[in-house]
């Protein structure tokens, strides 16, 4: 794909995914589009092993944009970073076509060991503020992590991920997250499990208020 074809791309991606743009003057003031542009051309270096001139197009961008995209990272089309700010994407970081990734978004490595080592986003997967994916392994296609959640392991397709650690509490959701981009109505495991604890405690609360009216018309007698 060339450049204009990226960039006219890049420019109805984000004019899909953001209901705030009016035109496509407003989408060449994106960091999300500047940042994108700038990792085409640094990735097209890295691959042929001219790695300082790649990281240093990718780091004028960085401090331009604050997004950091390591050119090593292997990145399909359509990808959207909304805001951005804060949002870092390491060396061998997969990520697939149609991919939403809001701003303090960490895709990063456990520590310094070789090869593979940052986390493989599948197709048209949102990951949400403030999360942090951290490891080699894979988010499947068209999963959710929610905000502030941080995934340390595997994540299968159509789920959805909240919490630290992050844990699964929907499976099975074939809504494609770039499409209603909603990242905030999502299931809230600890709300359910102290709405479980209410409803427990109120059937015990009426069992011993059973229990005591039974005592004490055992106890009652007639005339005493």
């Amino acid at each position: 794909m060339g450049m204009l074809s990226y960039v006219k791309n890049e420019i109805s991606v984000i004019r899909e995914r953001d209901p705030a743009i009016k035109s496509d003057w407003e989408v060449l003031l994106y960091p999300s589009f500047k940042v994108i542009l700038n990792y085409r051309v640094a990735h097209r270096l890295y691959k042929k092993k001219h790695y300082f001139l790649a990281r240093w197009i990718s780091q004028r961008a960085a401090r331009k944009t604050g997004i950091e995209i390591h050119p090593g990272a292997t990145i399909g089309e359509g990808l959207f970073i909304d805001h951005g700010s804060g949002v870092i994407i390491g060396e061998t970081t997969i990520i697939g076509n149609n991919v939403t990734l809001y701003q303090g978004v960490t895709l990063g490595g456990t520590g310094k060991e070789q090869g593979k080592r940052h986390p493989t986003l599948e197709d048209n997967v949102m990951v949400s503020a403030g999360a942090k994916i951290i490891g080699s392994f894979t988010i499947g296609e068209n999963s959710k992590i929610g905000a502030g959640s941080v995934v340390l392991e595997e994540v299968p397709p159509n789920c959805t991920v909240v919490g630290v650690p992050g844990r699964i509490v929907k499976m099975d959701n074939k809504k494609v997250p770039r499409s209603d981009m909603d990242q905030i109505h999502l299931p809230d495991p600890v709300l359910n499990d102290i709405q479980e604890l209410q409803k427990e405690n109120k059937a015990l609360r009426e069992q011993v208020e059973r229990l005591e009216e039974a005592c004490l018309l055992k106890e009652w007698k007639p005339g005493a």
